[in-house]
């Protein structure tokens, strides 16, 4: 139904949501490329961004760049999970305003860590500093868990100790989720698929 302003109809047509697949690890390149599409699709008007997202997680730094910059955008995202939503990628899965799981999908969390190349001698100034940056990690994932779900923080913490996978319906249970469904595209709405080496 179009609707007469002054006797003129309003021929405006609202354009189709584009709906974007990543399915990838949270590094520099992804999260650039990710980050790139959705401000593009933004700034070309788009209503709204669906997310389909299938990821191993992790940078915490990419992680968190994407979902600020997500939040950020002024474009309704909906995010999917259409597979496994793991680690870092919890928190980008967050950004959604609207945010569903497929049947069997998953999330895991678990805490943050990490590597040390053989040979690297730790001292105790550098294990503190590396202990102090954990902990503010923790303390800013947390927060978001507990600001966008269900989660409270003590419980955003023993999740990130326990590293255990959660399926759906804890999901939906804890409010990380509003639904459990499979994705549904309508014909002709714009599909981009990011595609990375491996």
């Amino acid at each position: 139904m179009t609707a007469n302003i002054q006797g003129v109809p309003n021929t405006a047509v609202v354009p189709p949501i584009p709906y974007v697949s990543f399915s990838a690890e949270i590094n520099p390149n992804s999260s650039e490329q990710l980050l790139g599409l959705c401000s593009q699709l933004a700034t070309q008007g788009a209503p709204a961004i669906y997310l389909m997202l299938s990821t191993p997680g992790g940078s915490v730094m990419c992680g968190m760049n994407i979902y600020n910059v997500l939040r950020g955008l002024g474009t309704h995202l909906i995010t999917h999970n259409v597979g496994n939503v793991d680690s870092i990628g919890n928190i980008v899965f967050l950004a959604g305003e609207k945010r569903y799981t497929c049947p069997h999908a998953t999330f895991m969390f678990h805490g943050v860590g990490f590597e040390v190349p053989g040979g690297v001698r730790l001292e105790e100034k550098m294990l503190l500093e590396r202990l102090d940056s954990i902990r503010a990690d923790h303390n800013r994932l947390a927060a978001i868990l507990a600001e966008r779900t269900g989660i409270t923080d003590q419980e955003a913490r023993e999740l990130f100790q326990q590293a255990q996978t959660r399926d759906p319906h804890y999901a939906l249970e804890k409010g990380l989720v509003h639904d459990i469904r499979d994705v549904n595209r309508p014909a002709g709405a714009p599909f981009f698929q990011l595609v990375f080496q491996r």
